[in-house]
């Protein structure tokens, strides 16, 4: 269900809680609904697992022991799928090394329980604004690929040899092609990307090249 992330954007999220212990899901999920949130409760991994779509801006808050599965196993199956929604996950033992297991399984953070309420309100907010920073990785991504999408295959292996550090008598000299072929090519690949450097160029093939699917899970 849609929600406001503090009542800071017009961007939809969505939290989902899962945990099978009804008196602590009440709770729970009151908490997280302050501010205007609205959250979806499933009783079970499983159960979840089904009904999670791709490409949802989710906020997910995992139960660490789940009558099916466990949260990092669970974790694990969105991440099998290529799914990394934000996660918090929330357990009554473990101490740190569960909360080690946790952040490396990809979550954004461990909560024990009993929890406190403002611990749990500032898990949430870290959770959103891991999200805000993947969708403006996402973007500067899809920007960059967009400008380097009109580049032939010569100009993009030209360009990766240039970045590479190769000069264009020594890229001529590979490619069994003339010096000013390999300039020409260097120039087109400077007016089709609009990069102004070879630094800006850089960081636009950069940005292009990711985020990569694992880049998107927390870190």
């Amino acid at each position: 269900m849609p929600c406001q992330p503090g009542g800071t954007s017009s961007t939809a999220l969505n939290i989902f809680l899962v945990d099978n212990e009804p008196h602590c899901s009440d709770a729970i999920g009151a908490t997280l609904e302050e501010g205007g949130r609205m959250v979806e409760t499933f009783p079970s991994g499983d159960g979840f697992f089904h009904s999670f779509h791709p490409g949802m801006w989710a906020c997910l808050v995992i139960g660490a022991r789940l009558p099916d599965m466990s949260g990092i196993e669970l974790l694990g199956r969105l991440h099998l799928k290529g799914q990394y929604p934000a996660a918090i996950i929330i357990g009554g033992d473990g101490g740190a090394r569960a909360a080690v297991a946790a952040m490396e399984a990809g979550a954004v953070d461990f909560i024990e329980k009993p929890y406190r309420r403002l611990d749990m309100l500032a898990g949430i907010e870290r959770a959103f604004r891991h999200i805000y920073r993947r969708a403006i990785n996402v973007a500067a991504h899809d920007k960059a690929a967009a400008r380097l999408q009109s580049l032939t295959p010569r100009e993009w292996q030209i360009m990766d040899l240039v970045l590479d550090g190769h000069p264009s008598k020594n890229i001529a000299a590979d490619l069994g092609i003339s010096q000013r072929t390999v300039e020409n090519h260097r120039a087109s690949v400077m007016t089709k990307s609009g990069a102004k450097s070879m630094p800006a160029l850089a960081r636009l093939a950069m940005a292009a090249a990711g985020p990569a699917p694992e880049s998107l899970a927390p870190r």
